[in-house]
């Protein structure tokens, strides 16, 4: 019997693997919620909102990133948000005003523009899908926006089972 040794075509293929999880920032989570400041839970009274905006120790949130909402049924003026902004701006990581979905998307937004996209050009790249954290739908649509111009092939999976995405056409 002759046998041949085993190769591994995966393994010696031209295929580029990115795995959207290496840009998952590892910072603590949390969410403000400006309700706990409201007056009878409705009203927000500038004068007391201020008051509590300036005593608060916001170095508690250091490098962390802070979702700012509102989850109670009331009238919030912008400049709130803002000011809430403002004293969180030295201490946390990132911030944004929205639910945790609207940070983790902020937080994938940043880290997926500073990917180098001409690391891609015309590579057959695979979007690897599984993973230990979660990444957000939103990245996995976004990584095809900015790479679809600079790849030959996308696809989604893993090298040994892709579903295929796009492919550039030859010009026919």
């Amino acid at each position: 019997m002759d046998e041949k040794p085993v190769v591994n075509r995966v393994a010696n293929s031209s295929l580029v693997t990115l795995d959207l999880e290496k840009y998952y920032h590892q910072g603590q989570r949390v969410v403000w919620d400006i309700k706990e400041h409201l007056f009878q839970g409705l009203i927000l009274k500038e004068k007391d909102f201020r008051k509590f905006v300036s005593d608060h120790d916001w170095s508690q949130y250091q490098d962390q990133n802070v979702s700012i909402v509102c989850t109670a049924d009331a009238i919030v003026p912008t400049w709130a948000y803002m000011l809430v902004a403002v004293a969180l701006e030295p201490y946390a990581h990132h911030f944004v005003f929205g639910d945790l979905a609207a940070l983790e998307q902020s937080l994938f937004q940043k880290a997926l523009e500073r990917i180098p996209l001409e690391e891609y050009r015309d590579a057959k790249v695979i979007v690897k899908g599984c993973g230990n954290y979660p990444v957000p739908e939103y990245a996995y649509v976004e990584i095809i926006r900015l790479l679809r111009s600079v790849v030959s092939s996308l696809m989604y999976g893993e090298p040994c089972s892709t579903v295929p995405l796009y492919k550039r056409s030859t010009g026919r």
